[in-house]
């Protein structure tokens, strides 16, 4: 993929997650079918004004979705506000982001979409080289390097193994010896 291509994908993700932001806080009761129901908008929207292609809005909403089920599940074990647990390094035009998001669901909603996209999201639960993340911390699963995305940003391979998936992590969790990718 060429840096033109990820950055494409990166912006994407930007426009979609800031666009998810502004809808959720206007959403009075979210529901399974009603987040659905809003990342389809969105990846219409995305196609419609021609900011990504058909499979391009499809995969980032997977990854916005897998990304929302990620912070939905540490909110709902840390039992934690949203600040005391993320990375404390994210810049804070993205922390800003994803707090909005967060503070759009309630912590039962957040429960019940947990509940209810785990079997469907077992897949989500590595991320992969090639896609596009949220800020935070991601693992190799081969030899536990970390990286630290400051940003919303493409993955990497495994800058120490080479390997191609990675776990997210708290960053309570991190040993502070990451390689920082450019995001």
């Amino acid at each position: 993929m060429t840096n033109k291509a990820i950055e494409h994908l990166v912006n994407g993700y930007h426009r979609m997650a800031e666009r998810l932001a502004e809808r959720l806080q206007s959403v009075e009761h979210l529901t399974e079918e009603a987040f659905r129901e809003l990342l389809g908008n969105l990846r219409d929207e995305s196609v419609s004004l021609k900011e990504l292609t058909k499979t391009e809005a499809q995969q980032v909403s997977d990854w916005l979705k897998r990304d929302f089920h990620a912070l939905a599940e540490q909110a709902r074990k840390t039992k934690q506000d949203f600040r005391d647990w993320f990375p404390f390094e994210v810049k804070v035009e993205e922390s800003y982001l994803w707090d909005k998001i967060m503070s759009a669901a309630d912590p039962t909603t957040l429960d019940l979409l947990v509940l209810k996209e785990e079997a469907e999201l077992a897949d989500f639960e590595l991320w992969h080289t090639g896609q596009v993340t949220a800020p935070g911390i991601l693992e190799c699963t081969k030899c536990g390097e970390q990286l630290h995305f400051a940003s919303a940003g493409h993955i990497p391979p495994c800058p120490k193994c080479k390997n191609t998936t990675f776990a997210r992590i708290l960053s309570a969790e991190s040993d502070g010896n990451a390689e920082r990718p450019e995001s």
